[in-house]
C-alpha cells in the first residue's frame, strides 16, 4: 500500500459485531482529513460498537483510495464511491440507507464538527424518548466563532428564513452535525431531495413536526486541510429547497432551480438586447438573436453548474450538451408562443396568455433537458 495513505499505526481486524452506531461522512477532496477523522472517531467511540461509512463523490484527489486503505485494516470502515452523482445531501441519504446500525450520525470530514459529542448523542437516542439529536452552534454552550463575517451573516440569514418560512423550531436547522434513528430516516427518505447541502433542514421540514428533537451545544471548529465546498450557488440551492418544502414537495427542488435559472436568463436577455440595440445600433432582429443566444448560453452554464451539478457535463460533453440545449430551447420557444396564442384566442388577457406560454416553455425545457442534455448514463 502506498505510504501516503497508510494510517499512522497498524489496526487489528475487528470482530464481526452488529454496530450500535453508523457514522456517515460525505467526502469530496478530503484525503488529508479522513485518516485523522477515523483516528478521532476511534478514540471518541471507545467502548461503542460502531462503523463509519465514507460516501465519496469520486474525489479527484483520491480520497476514496485513502478510505479503502483504512478499510483494508479495519472492517468497521466502509467506502461508497459515487460516480456520476454529486452532492452532500445525496451522499448522506445513500450512506444512511446503506448503514446497519439502529442510529446514524452525519459528520463532516473537514474536522470542524466535535466527534467527542457522539457518545452523548447516542446515549440520548438510546434512552428511547428522542428521534433526532442535533449538534447546535446557536444554543447556550455552542458557538461558531470560526466563521468569518460573511459566512456568519449568511448562516444567520438562512437560519432565520428556515425558522420563519418553514416554521422550523430548532435553533440551528442548518447544522450538518446530527444523529437520527435509522427507522425514522427511512420513513422520510422518499421525501428528501438528493440535491443541496442542507440535509438536516430537509429532514426536519419533511417530518412536519413528527420528530422528537433535542439540540446539544458544540463548538464549530476551523478547517485544517482542503477548501470549503460552499460557493455562491449554495444560496440558490437553499432558496430552491425552501420553495420546494413550501409546496410540500409537489414541485421538485431541481425544477424550481431550473425555473430560477430561467428567470435569470430573462434579465440576461433584456440586458443584452438593450446593449446591442443602444450600444452597437444593430437592427432589432439582430439584437434579439444575440440576446436569445446569450440568454440560452448563460442558462446552460448555470444549469450545468447548479441545477445538474450532480450530473455536470465535462470536456467534449459540454459542447454536445450546449447544442442539444439550444435545440430544446428552440422547440420550447415555439411551444411557448403556441400556447400563449391559443390561450389569448380563447381569453384575450395578455398577462394570462403570457404566463401560460412561459409555464409551458419552462416545463418543456426542463423535461427535455433532463431527457436529452443531462440524462443519467
Amino acid at each position: 500500500m502506498n505510504e501516503a495513505i497508510r494510517p499512522s499505526r497498524q489496526i487489528p481486524p475487528q470482530a464481526a459485531v452488529v454496530p450500535q452506531l453508523s457514522v456517515i461522512v460525505p467526502t469530496f477532496n478530503e484525503r488529508d482529513n479522513v485518516t485523522t477523522l477515523y483516528q478521532r472517531l476511534e478514540t471518541a467511540l471507545a467502548g461503542v460498537a460502531w462503523e463509519v461509512i465514507f460516501v465519496d463523490d469520486n474525489s479527484p484527489d483520491g480520497t476514496w483510495g485513502v478510505v479503502r486503505g483504512l478499510a483494508r485494516q479495519d472492517n468497521r470502515v466502509r467506502c461508497i464511491r459515487r460516480v456520476g452523482r454529486r452532492g452532500l445531501s445525496g451522499a448522506c441519504i445513500e450512506g444512511i440507507l446503506a448503514s446497519s446500525a439502529p442510529c446514524a450520525a452525519v459528520i463532516d470530514a473537514d474536522l470542524q464538527h466535535d466527534e467527542t459529542q457522539l457518545p452523548k448523542m447516542l446515549a440520548l437516542l438510546q434512552a428511547g424518548n428522542l428521534d433526532l439529536v442535533v449538534g447546535s452552534r446557536y444554543i447556550e454552550g455552542g458557538n461558531a466563532d470560526s466563521f468569518n463575517r460573511q459566512r456568519a451573516g449568511a448562516s444567520a440569514l438562512a437560519t432565520e428564513v428556515a425558522r420563519r418560512v418553514l416554521r422550523v423550531k430548532i435553533a440551528d436547522p442548518m447544522s450538518g452535525f446530527f444523529m437520527i434513528r435509522r427507522e425514522c430516516f427511512e420513513q422520510l427518505a422518499p421525501r428528501l431531495s438528493a440535491q443541496g447541502f442542507k440535509i438536516l433542514l430537509d429532514v426536519i421540514s419533511s417530518a412536519h413536526g413528527q420528530l422528537r428533537v433535542k439540540e446539544i451545544p458544540f463548538s464549530f471548529g476551523s478547517r485544517l486541510h482542503g477548501e470549503s465546498k460552499l460557493d455562491s450557488m449554495v444560496a440558490l440551492e437553499f432558496l430552491g429547497l425552501v420553495l420546494a418544502k413550501l409546496t410540500h414537495d409537489v414541485v421538485s427542488l431541481r425544477f424550481l432551480m431550473f425555473a430560477m435559472v430561467g428567470s435569470l436568463g430573462v434579465f440576461v436577455h433584456f440586458a443584452t438586447l438593450y446593449t446591442v440595440l443602444r450600444g452597437f445600433h444593430a437592427p432589432f432582429a439582430v439584437a434579439q438573436g444575440w440576446a436569445a443566444l446569450l440568454a440560452m448560453t448563460s442558462n446552460f452554464v448555470l444549469n450545468n453548474f447548479l441545477t445538474y451539478r450532480d450530473q455536470r457535463l465535462k470536456g467534449f460533453a459540454i459542447l454536445r450538451g450546449l447544442v442539444l440545449f439550444y435545440l430544446v430551447c428552440g422547440v420550447g420557444l415555439a411551444a411557448n408562443v403556441g400556447v400563449a396564442f391559443s390561450v389569448y384566442a380563447q381569453q384575450p388577457i395578455w398577462w394570462l396568455a403570457g404566463a401560460a406560454g412561459a409555464l409551458m416553455g419552462v416545463v418543456w425545457n426542463y423535461a427535455m433537458s433532463g431527457l436529452f442534455v443531462w440524462r443519467k448514463r
